[in-house]
């Protein structure tokens, strides 16, 4: 119980541990740009017009990201449980089409169905609970709704978020004391799962892997900051991707909430 206040009170200060991250306007805004090229490929292949869609971006930070969603889009709210950073995006992210809330991922002031498209970008391993987040972006989805999750592998040699090698794949006691050790924190705040771990905690939705066309086409999905076409780098990803799947860093989704069956109008 008090892991979980002290991480809750880490994400509401979260912009101003990570300032050179949220702050960071090429950086969000080359993420922005693949969630986008994801969203609207998936979009077109169900036939329908963005602009027609109410976007909720969880974890929306300081609203770089946000705000790019709402060129494409018809309504686009974001929440974030980081005051500041939400206080922020409101000052320097308005638009008209932009709403911005602060509340919990895990409890969020929506009503059932509200939505039409969903962005949970790098989210699911800051949060306390996952399954109750994951939950929440079911029930705010309408029938049919979209979700774009990317999601870091557990099983991953580098840890952004404190620049030290197989953080994630250590016990937490010890990741905890490595963390402390090398001066990058009090303890490893993150919690990482592996690809079945995954599987697991979006096992509501359907799931359409982009993970595999991100890496075959990064231009399609403006992916070249990550992947240059036919360079050695795109070589040894396709070919973790096609033969180790299991192993492959981050995992880019899109989530579909199930239509609604017979006998449940």
């Amino acid at each position: 119980v008090a892991e979980m206040v002290e991480d809750r009170d880490y994400q509401r200060g979260f912009s101003e541990i990570h300032p050179k991250t949220m702050f960071d306007e090429l950086g969000r805004l080359q993420k922005a740009r693949k969630t986008v090229a994801v969203i609207l490929d998936a979009l077109r292949q169900a036939g329908i017009d963005p602009r027609d869609t109410r976007l909720l971006d969880i974890g929306c930070s300081t609203g770089i990201l946000t705000r790019h969603y709402a060129e494409f889009f018809g309504r686009v709210d974001g929440i974030d449980i980081d005051d500041g950073a939400v206080e922020w995006a409101r000052q320097n992210r308005a638009a008209d089409n932009v709403a911005y809330r602060i509340g919990d991922s895990m409890d969020m002031p929506f009503l059932t169905g509200e939505f039409d498209l969903v962005t949970c970008t790098h989210i699911y391993e800051h949060v306390p609970d996952a399954r109750k987040m994951l939950d929440e972006i079911h029930r705010v989805l309408r029938p049919g709704g979209l979700c774009y999750f990317a999601a870091e592998n557990r099983l991953r040699v580098w840890d952004g978020h404190y620049n030290l090698p197989f953080v994630t794949v250590l016990p937490r006691p010890l990741a905890n004391l490595f963390v402390r050790v090398m001066g990058r924190g009090q303890r490893r705040y993150e919690t990482h799962r592996t690809l079945w771990g995954l599987k697991r905690l979006v096992r509501a939705f359907e799931v359409t892997d982009y993970t595999r066309a991100v890496v075959r086409d990064p231009k399609k999905f403006e992916a070249t900051n990550m992947i240059w076409p036919g360079s050695t780098k795109q070589k040894v990803a396709n070919a973790i991707v096609t033969a180790a799947y299991w192993a492959f860093p981050t995992y880019l989704w899109i989530l579909r909430k199930p239509q609604l069956v017979k006998g449940q109008e």
